[in-house]
């Protein structure tokens, strides 16, 4: 099979590999439909951040189930999934509390990547999310808004949510990637009054726009926060999303927030340390982590996809196949496209 592999920083290849194998009861072998790259995925692209050399990657796709492990009972050969990063077991604890992207449950340290035309997956009794019908039922604006629910629509809610966002509220989303804009959907649909997108990219301001941000604020740094307490008449905001990971953004959130407020953090930390002294004497809280994937999809967002409530698809600025995957990476690396979506099979 073809599967994208990172040789080293700022090479990806697409090689043959041999086809995935069931290894456990509890696996299923999906043949990827769609698949794509993430803004995560860009800290070892570019060597911030160490992978294993020559390892398979990729970690968001749609699929068809192929075959599936003995403990695998709620889903069959033939059935269209959403294929989560996150492999909850669905029984321990922390995926019982809803927090899915924490499971507790240990597998095997075999490196699975998505980015491939089939995939072992792991966990997959639980994790697996069932979508009605097959991929031909669905448009194919309909197929992109569903693959995002693998991890990029999921994880943006999962920041909305961890900020406790609520009916009314004024809410400050910090990063304009895919993350930040399905984060301002996932604010939307919790009920937020005023979204305030934190953006300087003129298509990723237009994009913000229509998810439903209200104001758009360009500056950053101290600038950005005098522009956010001027728009709010000095009050700050109800709960912010911080979607980026960088300690500048970081700061930022805190200090655009009311005291009160709770700060949603997803944005893959980027450094060790942090500073949380300015939460403590502003009485600013501050959540988040790893998104509960199947947990959200199955209790939220799958069906406001299937109900035309929200279009995350449109995060996906340019498509390549797998044999174009290092085009792929490269557009995202140099701003060129949002996310970069790869159809692996009609």
């Amino acid at each position: 099979m073809k599967a994208g592999i990172f040789v080293e920083a700022g090479k990806i290849e697409t090689q043959d590999l041999p086809k995935p194998e069931i290894k456990a009861p509890t696996d299923a072998i999906l043949k990827i439909v769609r698949a794509c790259v993430c803004g995560s995925d860009l800290w070892w692209y570019r060597g911030i951040s160490k992978r294993q050399l020559n390892s398979q990657v990729g970690h968001e796709a749609i699929g068809i189930v192929e075959s599936v492990g003995s403990q695998v009972t709620n889903v069959k050969p033939g059935d269209f999934v959403i294929a989560p990063f996150t492999h909850g077991c669905g029984h321990c604890a922390a995926c019982l509390a809803g927090f899915d992207g924490d499971c507790m449950t240990k597998t095997d340290s075999e490196i699975v990547g998505y980015q491939a035309e089939y995939l072992r997956f792991k966990n997959a009794n639980w994790a697996l999310v069932k979508i009605p019908g097959q991929p031909e039922d669905y448009s194919d604006e309909q197929l992109n808004d569903l693959l995002t629910l693998a991890d990029v629509m999921a994880t943006g809610y999962h920041a909305a949510a961890s900020a406790e966002v609520k009916d009314g509220d004024t809410v400050v989303v910090m990063g304009d990637g895919a993350v930040g804009l399905c984060g301002i959907i996932g604010a939307k649909l919790l009920g937020a009054k005023r979204i305030i997108a934190m953006s300087r990219h003129e298509d990723r301001q237009k994009l913000a726009k229509s998810f439903g941000a209200t104001d758009i604020v360009p500056e950053r740094g101290d600038a950005a926060v005098a522009r956010v307490l001027e728009l709010t008449n000095g009050a700050g905001a109800d709960a912010v999303l911080e979607c980026v990971g960088t300690e500048q953004s970081i700061d930022t959130a805190v200090k655009v927030g009311r005291p009160g407020s709770i700060v949603g953090r997803v944005g893959v930390p980027q450094k060790t340390e942090m500073d949380t002294n300015d939460l403590f004497w502003r009485n600013i809280g501050l959540r988040g982590g790893i998104a509960s994937v199947t947990t959200y999809d199955r209790g939220v967002l799958l069906d406001a996809v299937l109900q035309g409530k929200i279009h995350p698809g449109k995060v996906f600025t340019k498509r390549f196949d797998l044999d174009l995957i290092e085009d792929a990476y490269a557009a995202m690396d140099k701003r060129e496209a949002i996310k970069s979506l790869l159809v692996v099979s009609a």
